[in-house]
């Protein structure tokens, strides 16, 4: 590129007019301007810029320019690009006067030295303007946030010696509306000591939050132990609970044995299937909750715990109380912070984020590649009940890896595995009519090739889009094309 300085002069004076038109468009156009010079001071804002004062608490334009830029706009990135020489084009700016879209640009000389550096703010109140991408970076930024907490809990028990949550809300994989209202609403169970219980179908994932939720709280760092009730034999679950005494009875430890309540003291204690345990034993558990305190199996001597409980069930406890199976004290006392999870056939919107996941986690662990789902696979996965849910979803995959002879998955290998797996189909495929005689007796209309690819294009895109209920992004995912191709495509087709 030529230098301004060896330009004809009439060019010269072109790239001027060009670079101040440029500026005054900006200035007049954006939501506000700012520059800086060399030492990153603040030497101008534009008339615009000057409303965000209040809000970064400054009442006088003095007592913000002329200050080094990093004492008056929380989070800037001036000095980076005054640094390196390189612009910043589009950013994300988070600070006391709220979220931006932000460009920040070098000023050079003529000699190419950074002198300075222009600031301008493109978009303000990008919580409403932007709202789909800034809440996309919120959701992200707490997830790296939970899974940096994970890995600095799990060191810090790996050397307590200490049983620790193995997941965290970055482990609930799902953007649907769904999936973050249940992932809002264990945060903010997660900030409380109160009892929670976790109400769902098998496989939707109950236990990972519960681990999510003991992550999260300010009990992270101490332990976090689970008893799945169902698992365990009626006449064992009193110990399992509660403990032995030592010599309690004829086989016992002599040194006796710690229940759940004690091993979770100062943690979470996780009951899971809670909707399973037997009448008998729910006066005990009701009578710990109540006193805090527990009497091991053989002994007479009560001591005290400190653990937060959340229990979790996939039965309809309400229906049990009526029915006698389960008390309705101990019912109140567990149902203190109720959290729903979705099944997965109301959070369709999450297939293709979950296939992803689980295939590199399946892939991880037999050494493998990660499958590739073809468009009209995730279609039919996306058109299941899935009774069994994520767990049931998983099975289906590696079901299909395994039959398959490379690490690509096509409809055919699913239907196979979904039909010996008798896996109920939300839309089953329509039933082919009755041949017409009088159309069978000619020869049958060839079409020209091209309409009859626009053809089955249709069908795909049709298909997609009722299988992600009607999610542009998610179905153009599904097909594997842009969103800007299935625009045009649906504006062709419409």
């Amino acid at each position: 590129m030529q230098s301004a300085d060896l330009l004809p002069r009439d060019a010269q004076s072109i790239l001027e007019l060009a670079a101040r038109s440029m500026f005054d468009l900006f200035a007049n156009a954006s939501e506000g301007m700012m520059l800086v010079d060399r030492e990153a001071r603040v030497v101008w804002i534009n008339d615009q810029y000057k409303r965000f004062l209040p809000a970064l608490g400054f009442d006088r334009v003095e007592d913000f320019v002329g200050h080094p830029v990093a004492s008056v706009v929380q989070n800037t990135q001036m000095h980076q690009v005054l640094e390196s020489g390189k612009p910043i084009l589009i950013d994300l700016l988070t600070n006391r006067a709220g979220t931006f879209v932000v460009s920040r640009i070098p000023l050079r000389d003529n000699a190419g030295e950074v002198i300075g550096a222009l600031g301008i703010v493109l978009f303000d109140h990008a919580e409403t303007s932007l709202q789909p991408l800034v809440g996309k970076f919120a959701l992200l930024q707490r997830d790296l946030d939970d899974a940096r907490r994970e890995l600095a809990s799990q060191r810090h028990g790996e050397r307590a010696g200490q049983r620790q949550s193995r997941y965290t809300f970055a482990s609930f994989v799902g953007a649907s509306p769904a999936a973050v209202e249940v992932k809002r609403q264990a945060r903010r169970a997660a900030q409380t000591s109160s009892t929670v219980l976790l109400l769902g179908e098998t496989g939707t994932g109950k236990e990972l939050l519960a681990h999510a939720i003991h992550a999260s709280s300010a009990r992270s760092d101490r332990p976090f132990i689970s008893l799945n009730i169902a698992a365990v034999p009626d006449t064992l679950l009193e110990a399992e609970f509660f403990g032995v005494a030592p010599g309690a009875y004829t086989g016992a430890d002599r040194k006796g044995r710690e229940g759940k309540f004690r091993l979770a003291h100062g943690g979470t204690l996780f009951l899971d299937e809670i909707g399973d345990m037997p009448l008998a034993l729910q006066a005990k558990l009701l009578r710990a909750l109540q006193e805090g305190e527990i009497e091991p199996l053989g002994s007479n001597q009560l001591l005290p715990f400190d653990a937060r409980v959340i229990a979790a069930t996939s039965r309809d406890l309400s229906r049990l109380v009526r029915e006698g199976n389960f008390r309705e004290d101990l019912f109140y006392r567990l149902n203190v912070l109720p959290i729903r999870v979705p099944p997965l056939r109301e959070r369709r919107e999450d297939m293709v984020a979950l296939v992803e996941v689980l295939g590199e986690d399946m892939a991880l662990r037999n050494s493998q590649q990660p499958p590739e789902l073809s468009a009209d696979a995730l279609a039919l996965l996306c058109a299941q009940v899935w009774r069994g849910n994520i767990r049931e979803l998983r099975n289906v995959l590696e079901q299909s890896m395994m039959r398959s002879d490379s690490n690509r998955i096509t409809a055919l290998h699913l239907e196979l595995v979904l039909r010996e797996s008798g896996v109920e189909q939300l839309a089953p495929a329509p039933v082919a009519a009755a041949p017409d005689p009088a159309a069978t007796a000619t020869a049958p209309r060839i079409l020209p090739l091209t309409d009859q690819v626009a053809e089955l294009e249709r069908k795909a895109i049709t298909l997609a889009m009722t299988a992600t209920r009607g999610n542009k992004v998610a179905a153009a995912q599904m097909l594997g094309i842009s969103r800007a191709m299935l625009y045009d495509r649906l504006g062709k087709n419409a």
